[in-house]
Order: structure tokens, then C-alpha cells, then sequence
């Protein structure tokens, strides 16, 4: 059955270079004065690190930031969404995992990793897309450079909503702006793109827009620039699926 309306937090953060205990007292302290109902939790990319290729910084499935994860949307009864550093069979990847409120987790790696930077030098690319079923709603999480293929995100699924998490820089924010846009419209789904603000370690900047459009091209969230902040945004279900129908665009594809 489909929860008529989803309720999507988001929550856009400075992170802490390099240092995972500090980055989960962070974001535990600022989901815990989430006192309004919500379904899903949304975290930046590498939300425990910061964008590194460091790999001397990876966990496991089995390490503290996943049960940290796990424990946080049990006592919140809501999903928790995020990627960091995961070691797995002498690979490294940049994981996202969508941990359900009962502790179950999907997982994505991801696909277009940032050669710009040499990421690709140090993580092992995923090469499967991700589509989690919750709560009667389809969301397909994705993580920061899979922004610029939209090939990769082409709603063949009949997803009802497209997630990014991402640390994308300052420098190239407009691109950011459009690309989610862009994203939205031509997948007729609710996009959510979920980014940091701040500095990192290698001096890039960071100012956020993190933001929630529906499928028609429109900013339905309020989130400044330059700033921490939490938001929570319903998602009607009805209006998007009346939409489509009405519409017809995905049935073209």
C-alpha cells in the first residue's frame, strides 16, 4: 500500500575533514531534534569523511557507522540515507546505503566515479542501479557525478523518486542547479539532491542548494545557501501519479 505522502528530511551540513566520530555526533545531534514526522533521512556524500580518497578511512558492513546508521532509523522510525568509504573483498567504494527502519540495508556504489579528481584511481565503480521499494513508493538513489548521465537515470524503472547525494563544489554549482532540474522533468519524478556546505581538507567550498523539485521542473523545499539546515518536505504521491497519467511522458521513453 502507498504511504499517500512521503516525508523527505533533509539535512544539508558542514562536515568535519577526515574524522568519523566527530561527523556521526554531528548528524546523530541534528537528527534527534527531528521532532516532526519523517520517513526518510537524507545525508550528504561520504557524509562521515568528507570527499577523500583516503582509503585508510574505509569500514566495513560490519563497522560503526553502519550499525550507528542502523540504530539511528530504528529509534527515529524512519529510513536513513547516506554513502561512505565501505571495504569489501580488497575493493573500495563509494557506497551509499539506504538503511530501512527495521535495520535492513540496500546498497549502491557508485557508478561515474569523479575522474576529475583521480577517484576513479582509488574506489572500484558499481555497476548496478538501485531502485528500493518503501513504504509502496520507488526511489532511486544515486551519488553526485551520476548527476551528469542522465542515461544512467532514465526512468525505465517507474521510480517515483530520484535522490542524489553529493559534494558538489562551489565552482560548479550552476551545473548542479540545472542538472537536478533537468533531472526532474524529463523523469517526471520528484528529485532530491542533497549537498554540503563549508570547506574541505583540499580548500574546495561548498554552499549547499541542497533542494527538492517535483516533476515538473518546480522547487517545492526552502533551503538557503551557505548554510546548515534541515528540512522536511511531503511528497504527495496522488499529484505526481495524476500527473503521469495525464501527461503520458514516460510511457514515450
Amino acid at each position: 500500500m502507498v504511504k499517500e505522502s512521503l516525508h523527505i528530511a533533509i539535512i544539508q551540513a558542514n562536515l568535519v575533514w577526515e574524522n568519523s566520530n566527530q561527523n556521526r555526533l554531528l548528524f546523530a545531534k541534528k537528527i534527534n531534534t527531528i521532532n516532526h514526522e519523517v520517513d526518510v533521512i537524507v545525508l550528504p556524500e561520504l557524509f562521515t569523511t568528507g570527499f577523500t580518497k583516503n582509503i585508510n578511512l574505509a569500514e566495513t558492513m560490519n563497522g560503526e557507522t553502519v550499525l550507528w546508521m542502523q540504530n539511528l532509523a530504528r529509534k527515529k522510525k524512519a529510513a536513513l540515507v547516506g554513502s561512505l568509504i565501505i571495504k569489501e573483498h580488497s575493493n573500495y567504494y563509494n557506497r551509499l546505503l539506504f538503511v530501512h527502519p527495521n535495520g535492513d540495508i540496500n546498497c549502491y556504489d557508485k557508478r561515474h566515479l569523479f575522474t576529475l579528481s583521480g577517484e576513479d584511481k582509488v574506489f572500484t565503480a558499481g555497476d548496478k542501479i538501485l531502485i528500493v521499494a518503501y513504504k509502496g513508493w520507488k526511489i532511486c538513489p544515486l551519488i553526485c557525478y551520476d548527476l551528469r548521465f542522465p542515461t544512467w537515470s532514465n526512468n525505465t524503472y517507474n521510480y517515483d523518486v530520484l535522490l542524489y547525494v553529493a559534494s558538489w563544489p562551489q565552482k560548479r554549482i550552476t551545473a548542479w542547479d540545472a542538472l537536478l532540474k533537468a533531472r526532474a522533468i524529463e523523469n517526471m519524478s520528484y528529485t532530491i539532491g542533497v549537498n554540503r556546505v563549508g570547506q574541505d581538507g583540499n580548500g574546495f567550498s561548498y554552499i549547499g542548494n541542497s533542494v527538492v523539485i517535483d516533476a515538473l521542473g518546480t522547487i517545492v523545499s526552502t533551503i538557503t545557501a551557505n548554510k546548515e539546515q534541515t528540512e522536511i518536505i511531503p511528497l504527495p504521491y496522488q499529484k505526481q501519479d495524476n500527473l503521469r497519467q495525464q501527461l503520458g511522458f514516460l510511457n514515450d521513453i
